[in-house]
């Protein structure tokens, strides 16, 4: 036998279990000499209303305990008395004559980072001195680990993972005790078994991804494709795995934008709507309306449901070219999908004709075969698109109710409403530029123009210390050291026209994600504040792999969304 003052936790090891009579790997106290006799500790008795993996773990700090008395009579009785309290403790391992099963090391090992041998946490080892070093195996842990599942040794229980409705079974041979740790509801499974095989249903997609699930129980790590998202997550929430969920759950969020053959976006939607995630079901619904253009034209907007496409319809943070390559989307998806008529006459009633210009809106009446069919559903609101391009805003405002959704525009990316904006080396100095949008959407104000000046600083740029204006509108920046990115918009000049018009002030940040540019944030500010407050509050340009970085440039898109009110009460 190994001498316990230089091998202490091999010896812990060695004398703590014996194997049950029917020779299943498995272990039980109930053989010990010790325990027969009523020597075991009080933890070992306490353990017998708890859990298996408790019990177990319980049990060997019961026979632990021999250690700990041992080195304290050593300590005060000195050294004389050391070949004493060896004969003691050989005394004590003769009483367990069988061999140990490989698996029991791995609880003893687990058990011993977790309990003292008085059944008292381990206190955290103190910080390192200057001249410390750290030898740090733990990758050698994972990688015998990952042997242990692939080899099945000392394997004492058998997962038969069932494909639901056929009779295509996958065998995995495993450990309990793992389990159990990662896994409550296998706790709970482990213990109300019969034999050693434990016959789990699941569904095909489940199953297939099965043995990568056990896997990351083993080996804290997984590998994984997009179209294994939602199996994985479905393992993770059904077995209580809540690591491996929350992170599969960033995984799809930091995802959305990559590439799939069919796409990926809607179905994890759907699927969020299903399990309650309401976390990934806003991070989709975010996505698909701050990239709505290329959603459009990819494969993925046909596989639309009915409650989604009409959720986007009612959305004005959708980020398009135009209101007309909405209408035109919602066409395509209403001939591919062919749903009943209340939901295209919803659909229909939810496009914002008096965004779409007259000259459009004249050959939709004429020659889309959506709009001649179902032109008694939308007859009011195509009459008042007209008269809204027809008259002023002023005019308008006295007879209708101006502040309903066929006037307020969504984030539009055409020309007319804004005007994109690439700052090389943001955190150089400051910037400006000029750009102009039409006053309004209205066929009445399409020829009035709106120049616009933007300022960019890298830097915090107080109230006190605002850009002041040369004779020919350009900006003369003020540079502070200090503070956070701003940006402001303002009109260059003032005029009548702007009667009973505000401008709504929208900011887009792009960035690039797998390899796709994307829409990374959205900023709203209105004319009477001028400026974003938050504005890249959190952004650090200063790193060039920064996530707002594209080719070490800032990708912005300003649009400018006027918003009609009402001047005079609009009459009964």
């Amino acid at each position: 036998m190994l001498h316990p003052k230089r091998e202490k936790f091999k010896i812990k090891a060695v004398a703590i279990a014996t194997p049950l009579p029917d020779s299943t790997n498995q272990w039980s106290p109930r053989g010990c000499e010790r325990c027969a006799r009523g020597k075991a500790s009080v933890l070992h008795k306490e353990s017998r209303t708890g859990s298996w993996a408790t019990h177990q773990a319980a049990h060997l700090s019961a026979h632990i305990q021999p250690v700990g008395e041992w080195r304290r009579e050593r300590e005060e009785r000195g050294k004389d008395k050391e070949a004493e309290a060896v004969n003691n403790w050989k005394e004590m391992e003769r009483s367990h004559e069988h061999k140990i099963p490989c698996w029991v090391y791995v609880l003893f090992f687990l058990h011993f980072h977790s309990v003292t041998v008085s059944g008292a946490p381990l206190k955290q080892e103190p910080a390192l001195d200057n001249g410390a070093t750290v030898l740090n195996h733990s990758m050698h842990l994972v990688h015998r680990m990952e042997n242990l599942l692939t080899l099945g040794n000392s394997s004492d229980v058998s997962l038969r993972v069932q494909t639901m409705n056929t009779d295509e079974v996958k065998v995995i041979q495993a450990h309990s005790l793992v389990l159990t740790l990662q896994s409550d509801v296998f706790e709970e499974l482990l213990l109300s078994r019969n034999n050693s095989a434990l016959v789990l249903i699941e569904t095909s997609e489940c199953a297939a991804v099965f043995d990568k699930f056990v896997r990351y129980l083993y080996c804290g790590d997984i590998s994984l494709r997009l179209d294994q998202a939602i199996s994985l997550h479905r393992l993770a929430s059904k077995y209580r795995v809540w690591g491996l969920q929350q992170g599969l759950t960033q995984y799809m969020t930091q995802h959305l934008s990559s590439d799939s053959p069919t796409g990926h976006v809607v179905s994890w939607y759907n699927y969020a709507l299903q399990i309650g995630d309401t976390t990934l079901r806003d991070s989709c619904l975010q996505y698909l309306s701050w990239n709505l253009s290329s959603v459009l034209q990819s494969g993925e907007w046909g596989s639309i449901s009915e409650d989604l496409l009409l959720s986007l319809l009612q959305r004005s943070d959708l980020i398009l070219q135009s209101e007309l390559e909405l209408y035109e989307a919602l066409e395509a998806w209403i001939n591919q999908n062919q749903p009943v008529s209340s939901t295209i006459e919803t659909a229909l009633r939810a496009v914002r004709y008096g965004m779409i210009p007259p000259q459009h809106l004249f050959r939709l009446q004429k020659h889309s075969p959506l709009m001649v069919k179902y032109y008694e559903a939308v007859r009011d609101l195509l009459y008042l698109a007209f008269q809204f391009h027809s008259a002023s805003p002023i005019q308008l405002a006295k007879h209708f109710d101006v502040n309903c959704s066929i006037f307020t525009p969504r984030n539009y990316l055409s020309s007319s409403w804004g005007s994109p904006w690439i700052i090389n080396n943001p955190t150089r100095d400051d910037r400006s530029f000029s750009f102009q949008t039409q006053l309004g959407p209205s066929g009445h104000d399409s020829s009035k123009r709106v120049t616009w000046n933007a300022l960019f600083s890298p830097r915090w740029l107080p109230l006190s210390a605002r850009s002041t204006y040369t004779e020919l509108g350009a900006m003369q920046p003020t540079r502070t050291e200090g503070g956070r990115p701003r940006i402001i918009v303002t009109p260059a000049t003032s005029s009548p026209d702007f009667a009973g018009v505000s401008f709504q002030k929208t900011v887009i940040v792009m960035a690039k994600q797998q390899g796709k540019v994307i829409v990374r944030h959205v900023y709203n500010f209105h004319q009477s504040t001028e400026e974003a407050g938050d504005f890249l509050v959190d952004a650090d340009l200063q790193r060039r792999a920064s996530e707002y970085l594209i080719d070490s440039s800032l990708y912005l898109h300003v649009v400018i969304k006027p918003l009609y009110h009402s001047l005079l009460v609009a009459r009964k």
